[in-house]
C-alpha cells in the first residue's frame, strides 16, 4: 500500500513539472520536482528496511 501512495506522489510530482513547463512557472516545476524525489528517498528507505 505505501509503494502505491509513493506511486501517486511521484506521478503527481511528475504532472506538477509538465504544467509548470506548460505555463513558464519554476515554482511549480521545483515543487513537482521535489516531490518526485521525496517519494523516490522514500521508497529507497522503505525497501531497505
Amino acid at each position: 500500500m505505501k509503494y502505491f501512495v509513493l506511486v501517486l506522489i511521484a506521478a503527481l510530482g511528475v504532472a506538477a513539472v509538465g504544467y509548470g513547463g506548460a505555463d513558464d512557472s519554476p515554482g511549480l516545476q521545483g515543487i513537482g520536482a521535489l516531490l518526485v524525489l521525496g517519494a523516490l528517498v522514500s521508497a529507497v528507505r522503505t525497501a531497505r528496511r
